[in-house]
Protein backbone atom coordinates (compact mmCIF):
# COMPACT_ATOMS: atom_id res chain seq x y z
CA UNK A 1 0.00 0.00 0.00
CA UNK A 2 1.32 3.37 -0.94
CA UNK A 3 2.53 5.21 2.29
CA UNK A 4 3.19 2.53 4.22
CA UNK A 5 6.48 3.28 6.34
CA UNK A 6 6.59 6.72 6.20
CA UNK A 7 6.21 7.41 10.10
CA UNK A 8 4.15 9.45 11.90
CA UNK A 9 5.48 13.28 10.31
CA UNK A 10 5.88 12.41 6.51
CA UNK A 11 2.19 10.32 7.26
CA UNK A 12 0.38 13.49 8.87
CA UNK A 13 1.70 15.42 5.75
CA UNK A 14 0.54 13.06 3.50
CA UNK A 15 -2.96 13.92 5.37
CA UNK A 16 -2.48 17.53 5.39
CA UNK A 17 -2.07 17.55 2.01
CA UNK A 18 -4.82 15.78 0.88
CA UNK A 19 -7.02 17.96 3.12
CA UNK A 20 -5.45 20.68 1.12
CA UNK A 21 -6.08 19.23 -2.49
CA UNK A 22 -9.61 18.18 -1.13
CA UNK A 23 -10.53 21.96 -0.39
CA UNK A 24 -9.31 23.50 -2.84
CA UNK A 25 -10.96 21.20 -5.74
CA UNK A 26 -14.15 21.46 -3.51
CA UNK A 27 -13.57 25.46 -3.80
CA UNK A 28 -13.16 25.65 -7.71
CA UNK A 29 -16.62 23.54 -7.61
CA UNK A 30 -18.01 26.15 -5.28
CA UNK A 31 -16.67 28.88 -7.29
CA UNK A 32 -18.48 27.17 -10.44
CA UNK A 33 -21.99 26.01 -8.69
CA UNK A 34 -22.25 28.89 -6.06
CA UNK A 35 -20.23 31.67 -7.42
CA UNK A 36 -18.15 31.97 -4.61
CA UNK A 37 -14.95 30.17 -3.89
CA UNK A 38 -14.73 28.58 -0.27
CA UNK A 39 -12.09 31.31 1.13
CA UNK A 40 -15.44 33.71 0.13
CA UNK A 41 -17.72 31.53 1.40
CA UNK A 42 -15.75 31.68 5.11
CA UNK A 43 -15.82 35.52 4.65
CA UNK A 44 -19.97 35.48 3.82
CA UNK A 45 -20.31 33.20 7.17
CA UNK A 46 -18.08 35.42 9.38
CA UNK A 47 -20.34 38.38 8.69
CA UNK A 48 -22.96 36.35 8.94
CA UNK A 49 -21.90 35.68 12.12
CA UNK A 50 -21.25 38.95 13.41
CA UNK A 51 -23.68 40.32 11.56
CA UNK A 52 -21.87 43.14 10.99
CA UNK A 53 -17.96 43.07 11.20
CA UNK A 54 -14.73 45.38 10.03
CA UNK A 55 -12.00 43.71 7.93
CA UNK A 56 -9.48 43.89 10.50
CA UNK A 57 -11.73 41.88 12.66
CA UNK A 58 -11.80 39.22 9.90
CA UNK A 59 -8.19 39.52 9.16
CA UNK A 60 -7.73 38.44 12.83
CA UNK A 61 -10.26 35.77 13.39
CA UNK A 62 -8.27 34.33 9.86
CA UNK A 63 -5.33 34.60 11.44
CA UNK A 64 -4.04 36.40 8.01
CA UNK A 65 -2.80 40.27 7.18
CA UNK A 66 -5.71 42.67 6.32
CA UNK A 67 -4.26 42.87 2.95
CA UNK A 68 -4.46 39.56 2.17
CA UNK A 69 -8.66 40.09 2.35
CA UNK A 70 -8.57 42.89 0.20
CA UNK A 71 -9.07 41.23 -2.93
CA UNK A 72 -11.22 38.42 -1.21
CA UNK A 73 -13.84 41.60 0.31
CA UNK A 74 -13.48 43.51 -3.28
CA UNK A 75 -14.84 40.64 -5.43
CA UNK A 76 -17.68 39.98 -2.86
CA UNK A 77 -18.82 43.55 -2.94
CA UNK A 78 -18.72 43.35 -6.80
CA UNK A 79 -20.60 40.05 -6.96
CA UNK A 80 -23.64 42.26 -4.82
CA UNK A 81 -22.90 39.59 -1.51
CA UNK A 82 -21.33 42.22 0.76
CA UNK A 83 -21.57 45.85 1.49
CA UNK A 84 -19.24 48.01 2.73
CA UNK A 85 -19.56 51.19 4.40
CA UNK A 86 -18.10 54.16 6.76
CA UNK A 87 -18.21 53.71 10.35
CA UNK A 88 -20.13 56.87 11.37
CA UNK A 89 -17.91 56.86 14.87
CA UNK A 90 -14.94 56.40 12.30
CA UNK A 91 -14.45 58.07 8.51
CA UNK A 92 -11.36 55.63 8.60
CA UNK A 93 -12.96 52.23 9.33
CA UNK A 94 -15.50 50.55 7.08
CA UNK A 95 -18.56 47.93 8.05
CA UNK A 96 -19.26 44.78 6.48
CA UNK A 97 -22.61 43.64 6.34
CA UNK A 98 -23.98 40.90 4.34
CA UNK A 99 -26.47 42.22 0.78
CA UNK A 100 -30.02 40.10 0.69
CA UNK A 101 -28.24 38.06 -1.81
CA UNK A 102 -25.17 37.44 0.76
CA UNK A 103 -27.51 36.16 3.08
CA UNK A 104 -29.48 33.85 0.98
CA UNK A 105 -26.03 32.30 -0.31
CA UNK A 106 -25.16 32.35 3.89
CA UNK A 107 -28.20 30.55 4.41
CA UNK A 108 -27.17 27.69 1.68
CA UNK A 109 -24.84 25.20 2.90
CA UNK A 110 -24.67 21.80 0.57
CA UNK A 111 -21.84 21.66 -1.67
CA UNK A 112 -19.44 23.53 0.48
CA UNK A 113 -16.54 23.16 2.50
CA UNK A 114 -18.28 23.64 5.62
CA UNK A 115 -20.71 21.16 4.86
CA UNK A 116 -18.09 18.47 4.03
CA UNK A 117 -16.56 19.80 7.77
CA UNK A 118 -20.20 19.43 9.66
CA UNK A 119 -20.79 15.79 7.86
CA UNK A 120 -16.95 14.53 8.97
CA UNK A 121 -17.17 16.10 12.96
CA UNK A 122 -21.07 14.60 13.18
CA UNK A 123 -19.58 11.10 11.95
CA UNK A 124 -16.64 11.19 14.96
CA UNK A 125 -16.86 11.36 18.67
CA UNK A 126 -16.11 14.53 20.43
CA UNK A 127 -13.32 13.83 22.48
CA UNK A 128 -11.42 13.27 18.82
CA UNK A 129 -12.52 16.33 17.53
CA UNK A 130 -11.47 18.23 20.28
CA UNK A 131 -8.05 16.52 20.31
CA UNK A 132 -7.84 16.83 16.38
CA UNK A 133 -8.79 20.73 16.56
CA UNK A 134 -6.23 20.78 19.63
CA UNK A 135 -3.44 19.74 17.45
CA UNK A 136 -4.18 20.98 14.11
CA UNK A 137 -4.30 24.67 16.23
CA UNK A 138 -0.10 23.86 18.21
CA UNK A 139 0.74 22.77 14.07
CA UNK A 140 -0.79 26.32 13.06
CA UNK A 141 0.95 28.16 16.08
CA UNK A 142 4.06 26.18 14.91
CA UNK A 143 4.32 27.11 10.97
CA UNK A 144 3.11 30.79 11.99
CA UNK A 145 6.45 30.99 14.49
CA UNK A 146 8.31 29.26 11.43
CA UNK A 147 6.60 31.86 8.92
CA UNK A 148 7.98 34.38 10.84
CA UNK A 149 11.39 33.17 10.52
CA UNK A 150 11.79 32.09 14.28
CA UNK A 151 13.25 28.59 15.17
CA UNK A 152 12.26 27.03 18.57
CA UNK A 153 15.58 26.22 20.88
CA UNK A 154 15.02 21.81 19.79
CA UNK A 155 15.18 22.60 16.13
CA UNK A 156 18.75 21.68 14.92
CA UNK A 157 20.49 22.99 11.54
CA UNK A 158 19.27 21.41 8.69
CA UNK A 159 21.05 18.59 7.38
CA UNK A 160 23.19 18.68 4.46
CA UNK A 161 21.63 16.66 1.33
CA UNK A 162 22.72 12.76 1.25
CA UNK A 163 25.82 12.09 -1.28
CA UNK A 164 23.90 11.23 -4.90
CA UNK A 165 24.90 7.45 -5.06
CA UNK A 166 26.96 7.08 -8.82
CA UNK A 167 25.22 4.07 -10.47
CA UNK A 168 28.21 1.46 -12.00
CA UNK A 169 27.24 0.81 -15.80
Amino acid sequence: MRGQGLGDVLSFLQLLWAITHGVEALSKRMQQALGVTGPQRLVLRLVGRYGETTPSTLAEVLHVHPSSLTGVLRRLERAGLLRRVRDPADGRRAILTLTPSGQALNDQDRGTVEYAVRRTLRGVPAADARNARSVLARLARELGVESAGELTKSASPRPSAPARRRSRT
